[in-house]
Formats: structure tokens, sequence, C-alpha cells
């Protein structure tokens, strides 16, 4: 799509500054559309947009050497995993280095984004009310700010208070939790950061930590570094040898979960997305967090698990996850149903060269980098220099990495779009390559039709 004149891109959020900077570069008109009043999307603490979900106590759990642009590295004074506030001062410093505020319209919410009656590009209503016609529009609104809740719902009805972990900041708001018994559902990263939190003595009086299914809970440090930069294993060793290891390693450091009173993860590790907590460990050992298994109904204050136990809480926390939205399509559009999209290379459309998805993923890694290279192909693609391949190709390589993705990962909403970041970026950069091939065979090919043409013509 060589001819596009203008590029809208939803989201300034970390993928779609990527987005914004790839398509500037690449000497494109974009203009990039925030409903926040700055840069960073979910890493803005209180973000005026609503949708952030960092809480007051938030840190990285991917080292900022394996989150950092590659265009654009993190400052050397950084810790390993900065907290909240100095990534979000990255990002913007990350807008200022690259003259990307211009490019950006603050304050201004898509409320629908529809394709244009001349079969191409977009058209995008703003809540003002203005609308604004695109030759292809990028998609960067970022997936963890739309809550889900449990599913299907927990039976009975409770009396207390309930939220979804999207709405905690700290013990103190939006209510206190001081004093109260607290119930956490869930097993992810900010599950156990609120247990951790909560369960600090003179906090909660109680914190219970809930969950269905168990979890691979991992530290952030072995043998004395970041545990994402570890390269101990050879890449050469089969999957099933490193997945020994892996396994064997984590007995032995880190014990079973079961042992913490926690379920017993029925996957192995590298069958799900971890879980990384320093803490909770400790905190489970400790008393100040008490392990539970499912939880299997409410009834008033009083909250009944699936192995018969039963407890009487205050609050209960849904660590449950997000759902992948796109309020500024019509669902008969485009909707991602139980999270899942098929995208080809998690970017584009099966059925369509003028729309493309960045950072719409959950990688076994940070999102950032990946990004970053999916920002650029982008560019690539609507400036000439990168083609896709036929349809067909598309449709059969986007269900063969659905199907390895399902053998490989646990089945559940958490893993419709999960992908090993390494493995991806190889991935991504063959086909960058394959693409840019078939794109000077085209051009090559026009110019021998031109040419005879011409001759015809003489």
């Amino acid at each position: 799509m060589s001819s596009a004149r203008r590029v809208a891109v939803i989201g300034a959020g970390a993928c779609g500054l990527a987005a914004t900077k790839a398509l500037s570069d690449a000497k494109l008109a974009v203009t990039c559309f925030e409903m926040g009043d700055r840069v960073g999307g979910n890493w803005v603490f209180k973000n005026k947009n609503g949708q952030s979900s960092a809480y007051r106590s938030l840190h990285i759990n991917t080292s900022r050497e394996r989150m950092q642009f590659k265009d654009f590295p993190m400052p050397a004074d950084y810790p390993d995993y900065p907290r909240h506030d100095l990534i979000a001062r990255y990002f913007e410093s990350y807008a200022e280095a690259f003259a990307l505020h211009r490019r950006i319209r603050f304050e201004t919410r898509v409320e629908r984004a529809e394709p244009r009656a001349t079969g191409t590009g977009f058209r995008l209503t703003l809540r003002s009310g203005e609308v604004e016609d695109f030759d292809a529009l990028v998609v960067a609104n970022g997936h963890h700010w739309d809550p889900a809740w449990p599913d299907p719902a927990i039976p009975g009805e409770f009396s207390g208070r309930e939220l979804h972990s999207h709405s905690y900041i700290d013990p103190d708001e939006p209510e206190s939790l001081r004093n109260k018994r607290v119930l956490i559902v869930g097993m992810g990263n900010s599950a156990m950061d609120i247990a951790c939190e909560l369960g600090h003595p003179g906090v909660a009086e109680r914190v219970f930590l809930s969950a269905r299914r168990g979890a691979w809970i991992l530290p952030k440090y072995a043998f004395g570094k970041p545990i994402d930069q570890n390269k101990i294993l050879s890449p050469l060793l089969p999957a099933i040898v490193k997945r020994a290891l892996a396994e064997a390693w984590y007995r032995l450091a880190v014990g079973r979960p079961e042992d913490f009173g926690l379920p017993k993860p029925e996957h192995h590790l590298d069958q799900a997305h971890p879980t990384i907590s320093p803490d909770i460990m400790t905190k489970l050992g400790s008393g100040d967090v008490i392990g539970k298994p499912a939880l299997a109904k409410r009834d008033g204050k009083r909250v009944h698990f699936s192995d018969g136990s039963v407890e009487a809480v205050d609050v209960i926390i849904y660590a449950t996850g997000y759902q992948v939205s796109f309020p500024f399509f019509a669902p008969d559009f485009l909707a991602a149903k139980h999270n899942d999209l098929p995208l080809f290379l998690r970017i584009f459309p099966g059925d369509r060269a003028d729309l493309f998805f960045i950072g719409l993923a959950q990688p076994v890694g940070a999102v950032m980098p990946l990004a970053e290279a999916q920002a650029k192909l982008v560019a690539e693609a609507l400036s000439g220099r990168y083609e896709l391949p036929s349809p067909s190709e598309r449709k059969a390589r986007t269900i063969d990495h659905h199907r390895a993705m399902l053998k490989k990962f646990v089945p559940s909403r958490r893993h419709t779009m999960q992908l090993d970041v390494d493995e991806y970026m190889r991935e991504l950069a063959c086909e960058t390559d394959a693409g840019r091939r078939r794109a000077l065979h085209r051009a090559a090919r026009s110019s021998r039709g031109s040419a005879d043409a011409n001759e015809r013509r003489a």
C-alpha cells in the first residue's frame, strides 16, 4: 500500500509510540490519537484516560534490558526493575527524543473507526464530533485496561466489597483495606504484588490468595542476574531437555508451590505464562498470606473454597485478567471473541491491507521490543518496501501458528495470544527479508511490464 497518504494510530502507550516513530521515520503522514494528556498509557499512574492499571507500588517484572526499545535504551542509572514512574518518564523521553508529540492529538477519543465506502481506508469519528479519513489504521490501544471478571461467575452473593485489581491503587485507595480480611483471586503478577503488599504486618488483618489452577512462580533473580537475562542453557538443546533442567532447578531453588499452600501446577514450566514474584513464597511461608484453592461460592461475607474450607472476608479482589476490546469497532466488523483474534504475525488481519495491530500479543518477555519490530514492518508495508504473502499463505501460516500455540501452551483465555519473544523476533526477521524480496520482484515485474508497453507503443 505504498500510495497511503495518511495513517492513523490509536493509542500513545508504548506500542502506539513505537508505531508513530516508525511511521514518521518512513516519511508517512501519521496522526496518533490518545485519550489521556500524556504518553505512556498503562505506565502512567492515575492516567487521565482512566484506563491505567498501575498501582502505587508497581515495578516492572521484565528487566529493563529486556524491556527497552532497541532505538532508545533506558538510562544506565535505572535499576534492573524500575518503578512505574521511571518507566513513564522513559516513554516521555522517547517521545521527546524523536519529536513525537507533534504527531499526537492528546485528550482525543476515537469513538468509531469504520471502513470507508471506497473499500480502502478508514473513517474515524472523534468524541468532539469531528470526522477524519485515513488511508490506513494502526491499532495500539493495549489489552490490559478492560477488566475481565470470573467466567462463569462465582455462585452466590457477597455482602462485602468486591473490586477488580484494575481499580486497586494501594491499601488506602480507592477505599481503605487496612485491618480488613481480604481475599485475592488469581495467580498472575498483580495478584502476587497486591497479596504481598496487603500481607505486610499492620496492613490487612488477613490475606487469602485463591486460584483455580496452579502457576509456576519465578523469582526476579537467578544466579545473580535478572532471571530473564540468564542464558545458561544452550539453545541447541532439545526443548524437552531444557524443560527438564529448568524444572529441576526450580525444585531445588524455589521448591514446590503446593508446599506453600498453593494449587499444584498441572502443566510444565514452559506451557504457561510464568508469574514473577520475589516475595510471595516468603509471605506464604510466614503466614502473612494464606494460600487457598478455587473460590467455589459466596454467601454473605463467607466464602467457600473447593476443598470445603470456609472463611469470613470483608473484601474480594479479582485479579482475573483483562478482555481484549476494540470499542471503536462495530462488533460485526471486528471483535476478539474469547480474547482470540487470529492475525498473521500478530499484526495483519487476513482480509485487509489497510489495518494493522501493534502489541496485541502476550509475550514471555516484554512487549516493547516486539512492538518496535512490528511497527517497523508495518512502516515498510505502507511504504512499499515489504510485500505480504498471498492471502491463502497468510491464512495457512496463521492457522499453523495458532495450532502450535494451543499445543505448546495451556488452553485458556490468558494464552490466546501467547508467544516467545526470542522465537517471534527471529520469525519476524525472516519474514521481513522474504517480504522485501517479494516487493523487489514485484517492482521488477512492474518495470518490465512498463518497458514492454512502451516498446509496443513505439
